[in-house]
C-alpha cells in the first residue's frame, strides 16, 4: 500500500531509463498516479498551483513511464522514464544541476 501525506501527496523520483541520471522530484496524488498508469506519460499534482500536471504540457518535454516502483515503506516512488527534451523548466536536462554548499543552509 502506498503512504501519502496529510495532503494526500507522495514524493515521485523520476530516472532516465536510459542511464539512470535524476531527473526530478516531484509530487503525485491519486488522480495523477491513474493519469500516469493511464497515458503511459508522467502526471504530477502541482502544490504551487494546487492543480494536475502533465509534465511536458507546455514545452512538449514529456516523459514516456518506462516502469513504476515503490519504496519498501511505500512513501515514495520511483519512475523510470524516457524524457523528451530537457526534463527541468531551466532548460537543463536535470533539475539537479547545482551543487549543494553550506551557503544553502544560510
Amino acid at each position: 500500500m502506498l503512504k501519502f501525506d496529510k495532503k494526500g501527496l507522495i514524493p515521485v523520483i523520476v530516472q532516465d531509463v536510459a542511464d539512470g541520471t535524476v531527473l526530478m522530484l516531484g509530487y503525485a496524488n491519486k488522480k495523477s498516479l491513474k493519469l500516469t498508469l493511464e497515458s503511459g506519460e508522467v502526471w504530477f499534482y502541482s502544490r504551487s498551483r494546487k492543480e494536475l500536471w502533465h509534465k511536458g504540457s507546455t514545452s512538449g518535454n514529456m516523459l514516456r513511464v518506462k516502469s513504476i516502483s515503490r519504496d519498501c515503506d511505500g512513501d515514495t516512488i520511483l519512475i523510470k522514464a524516457e524524457p523528451a527534451g530537457p526534463t527541468c523548466h531551466t532548460g537543463n536536462r536535470s533539475c539537479f544541476f547545482t551543487d549543494f554548499t553550506k551557503e544553502d543552509l544560510e
